[in-house]
């Protein structure tokens, strides 16, 4: 088995993190942020919505148990990605809609799917970007496997 790596922001982590870690094929996830200019940012400093980062969740899949393409239509599914800089109650460019990739293949997928979506039921209203997948930065370990730890605390689940 080779996993594979695929990066999603979906809005607050946590919920994110949570709805993934179930998929099968899925076979680990962790936290962080991506996308912006400080290294090593804390999520206070991410909070501020001024280091330009999303929360992003990495995860780890066997292509053998589901496909790329499989885990981008999930994405789409699990949040509105018609709302710019925010999911529900959380505001701010942290919780934007982003696909990060890890290879052209991927980048071709994610874009054809959100073309596909954005002339279907959401047509001309999707805000998702596909961007090449930068540094990943983990989040403090106390948001790993947060809805684990606190059933029923973590957000949009």
């Amino acid at each position: 088995m080779n996993p594979e790596k695929a990066t999603f922001a979906a809005g607050c982590f946590w919920g994110v993190e949570y709805k993934f870690a179930r998929r099968p094929g899925v076979l680990a996830t962790r936290v962080g942020y991506e996308g912006g200019t400080l290294a090593q940012p804390t999520y206070k400093q991410v909070c501020t919505d001024r280091t330009g980062h999303a929360e992003v969740v990495e995860l780890s899949y066997d292509p053998a148990q589901t496909s790329y393409e499989a885990l981008v239509r999930y994405f789409f599914e699990m949040h509105d990605p018609t709302t710019l800089n925010r999911q529900g109650e959380d505001v701010g460019t942290q919780y934007r809609s982003v696909i990060f990739t890890h290879s052209a293949e991927q980048q071709l997928i994610a874009e054809r799917l959100r073309e596909e979506l954005n002339v279907g039921p959401f047509a001309g209203r999707i805000v998702t970007r596909v961007e090449p997948a930068s540094t990943f930065w983990p989040a403090e370990e106390y948001h790993q496997k947060y809805g684990e730890k606190h059933p029923g605390l973590a957000c949009a689940f």
